[in-house]
């Protein structure tokens, strides 16, 4: 369980979180959505311990990750868009991360085989289209077996068949009873794989719910409809 108590963040002036108090279920995938801006990055960081809280704290199996980063070992992060050593390939980038987190065994062979990379593997990072460096991204996220998955806009330059691997791939990391984070602007995506929702503008959460819950409040048809009344509503 992680759970997020009063966690405040300012950028001078700015407010990016103000005061969020929420419990994000084990063994379930939860769907963050907002407009640009609405604090959803900085929740993430916030977890990762890329961003230091004003106030506040986050919980993980009931101990703060204030002052520690051990806990990271339980996460596999793979963002919108992330920066590699560019003259590395891409072997060279699996064994370096491995080494870094100091383990034996991974599924690393696995995934690779999974998502058809096995041609890229000699080849630099630099030459690599934006396709094949996000299955490089979902790799690295989840070689090492983490109980916590967040992935942010995770099928940005996949191609129609890599995007169902992928997706198959996550059904399959919750059916293992892994806790899943999900952040991205196709709702089609959260709705088809996702069971929990949390939808925040400006860095306060106006629903956390079962997603049906939300759609059947809104009384749409779909999430797309259901998250866009909400928005006009909170514009209003």
């Amino acid at each position: 369980m992680i759970s997020i108590k009063g966690l405040r963040k300012k950028f001078g002036p700015l407010t990016v979180l103000d005061d969020i108090d929420l419990d994000i279920p084990s063994g379930q995938a939860t769907g963050i959505v907002g407009p640009n801006g609405s604090g959803k990055t900085t929740a993430i960081k916030a977890l990762l311990g890329l961003v230091k809280p004003n106030a506040g704290d986050i919980l993980i199996d009931g101990e703060s990750i204030k002052g520690q980063w051990d806990y990271r070992k339980k996460i596999g992060y793979m963002p919108q868009i992330a920066r590699y050593p560019e003259n590395m390939t891409v072997s060279e980038l699996f064994e370096f991360i491995k080494n870094i987190r100091e383990t034996g065994e991974t599924n690393k062979d696995e995934l690779i085989s999974y998502f058809g990379l096995e041609p890229e593997l000699e080849k630099r990072m630099r030459t690599l289209s934006g396709g094949n460096r996000q299955k490089v991204g979902a790799v690295l996220a989840m070689m090492f077996d983490p109980e916590i998955l967040i992935f942010d806009e995770p099928t940005a330059g996949l191609d129609p068949h890599a995007s169902v691997q992928f997706k198959n791939m996550v059904h399959r990391e919750k059916e293992k009873g892994k806790t899943v984070l999900l952040t991205t602007h196709i709702m089609s995506e959260i709705e088809e794989l996702a069971d929990y929702l949390i939808f925040i503008v400006e860095g306060q959460i106006r629903y956390h719910g079962p997603m049906k819950e939300l759609i059947e409040k809104q009384q749409e048809q779909r999430l797309e409809g259901a998250v866009a009344k909400m928005m006009a509503e909170v514009a209003a």
